[in-house]
């Protein structure tokens, strides 16, 4: 039996199946945020989201997506609807459906950028695939909406937000 869960468990890890498991709740997530000085991202998701499921399956558990993530990034997940878990928000207290309507979430999933001060950059709602989050990730982890460079223009040149970060 036990020989049969290993084995199990194994299959799973093999296949990316499993994602990082570094989600943590967002009071957490923002103290380490601060303290490590690196971005958070937020995912707000439901239960019964097909995309949010497909976003864990398919982003989330990418090994490009997930190394980067851990490498650089504070990764908070919020049940948009849970009415009896809260969090600390700029010294207010919200539960998770307060707070996912005051972050201006509108579907799910939506994924929240913080920046290491605790405010938001930027929401994005629907599924994302891997390909396409891998550069949102390196806009924001290279702060270059700070510099002014379109996520656009970041795209056309990748290298461009570095260049401007040395001089």
């Amino acid at each position: 039996m036990k020989k049969g869960i290993l084995w199990i468990m194994l299959i799973g890890l093999s296949l990316g199946l499993w994602a990082a498991d570094n989600w943590m709740g967002f009071d957490q997530g923002l103290s380490l945020s601060q303290k490590q000085g690196k971005p958070m991202l937020v995912d707000f998701y439901t239960t019964w989201c097909h995309w949010c499921k497909v976003m864990d399956e398919k982003t989330f558990n990418h090994q490009e997506v997930k190394a980067f993530l851990q490498a650089h990034f504070i990764t908070v997940r919020i049940l948009a609807e849970d009415k009896n878990a809260y969090l600390t928000y700029k010294g207010k207290k919200y539960n998770h459906v307060e707070f996912s309507k005051a972050a201006g979430v509108r579907g799910y999933p939506s994924l929240a950028f913080f920046d290491k001060k605790g405010e938001i950059i930027t929401i994005i709602p629907g599924y994302v695939p891997a390909d396409s989050f891998l550069p949102i990730l390196k806009y924001i982890k290279q702060e270059c909406y700070l510099k002014k460079i379109s996520f656009k223009d970041f795209l056309k040149k990748q290298e461009e937000c570095d260049k401007k970060e040395s001089n």
